[in-house]
């Protein structure tokens, strides 16, 4: 048995995609709320990957770095549907800001303008806060507030932390009640 290659090296996020309901709506939030400006739009009736006919246009927001957050409006007027299974808060993209207090700034525009804001919640690690686009995506904006020596000892716990979840997780299924008013001490980070 020979060993496979490595893995490529993954350089850094390009995009993430969702549904929008509608783009105009979408770039006033992202560019005009928020500050990211728009940079692509792609036009297309046929899906590239696919070859599928669906009439869409594909717009790309640019973060400092480089990425970019994206969506595609398939022209219906309907944004994505909630995950039926999963919380509300869950499914959501977390974007860094510079400081506390830029953290504090956008959340005084984001209410200015009428989103409503939750936080700014302090996650030992980190500082939040939790919004809405919108198309009903959950956005997070966040500042790293932990030492470089708690995030290594964090990175050298990653594992233990895995591997103590899926065994916590089988005890669980075996045993519903027991442990049910455990709280875990990892990381101390969560949505």
């Amino acid at each position: 048995m020979h060993d496979p290659a490595p893995p490529v090296p993954v350089q850094g996020l390009h995009h993430f995609a969702w549904r929008c309901r509608d783009s105009e709506e979408t770039r006033r939030f992202y560019e005009d709320l928020l500050g990211l400006p728009l940079t692509h739009v792609i036009k297309n009736d046929h899906v590239p990957s696919t070859g599928e006919y669906c009439p869409y246009v594909h717009i790309f927001f640019q973060m400092r770095d480089g990425s970019t957050i994206a969506f595609f409006d398939l022209g219906d007027d309907t944004a994505a549907l909630p995950s039926p299974n999963t919380p509300a808060w869950v499914n959501h993209i977390a974007l860094r800001v510079d400081s506390v207090d830029a953290l504090r700034d956008a959340k005084a525009r984001l209410e200015a303008a009428g989103v409503e804001v939750l936080g700014i919640t302090d996650h030992g690690i980190i500082e939040s806060i939790y919004f809405f686009d919108p198309n009903g995506f959950r956005l997070e904006l966040t500042v790293p507030t932990a030492s470089a020596e708690t995030t290594a000892r964090h990175e050298r716990e990653a594992h233990a932390a895995v591997a103590a979840w899926t065994s916590e997780k089988r005890v669980r299924r075996e045993a519903p009640a027991a442990g049910a008013n455990d709280v875990s001490d990892w990381g101390a980070m969560d949505a």
